[in-house]
């Protein structure tokens, strides 16, 4: 993994804490595209409509730990939520050339207080 793809994927997530979807924009490829449990390989469009509002929701991340193999990024996070509910992810960040040709997202458990929150 380069410097740069990393320093690309903190900037990513330093756009979701200053909720600044201006910094994400050139981050992300023309092809670019995002998959989670609810989303099946959206387009750039549908992740700003569907995903960008969730950035209002978010205190913060906290970045425990990003590995790179080739042209991927490995990102494990704790998320904190405004509302005190805490969920650990795993994302990978697929890179072409210097911008984020895709995101794959895979959900943690989730906390509130310390306590499970059962899905």
């Amino acid at each position: 993994m380069t410097k740069e793809k990393e320093k690309t994927v903190r900037q990513l997530f330093e756009a979701y804490r200053v909720k600044d979807r201006s910094m994400i924009e050139p981050l992300l490829a023309d092809d670019f595209t995002f998959t989670s449990p609810y989303d099946d390989a959206i387009g750039k469009r549908a992740y700003f409509e569907r995903c960008w509002p969730n950035s209002e929701r978010i205190e913060r991340h906290s970045l425990e730990e990003i590995v790179g193999s080739g042209d991927r990024v490995f990102v494990v996070y704790l998320c904190r939520t405004r509302e005190g509910k805490e969920f650990r992810n795993v994302e990978t960040f697929d890179f072409e050339g210097s911008r984020i040709r895709a995101i794959n997202v895979y959900f943690g458990a989730a906390y509130t207080d310390g306590v499970f929150q059962p899905s």
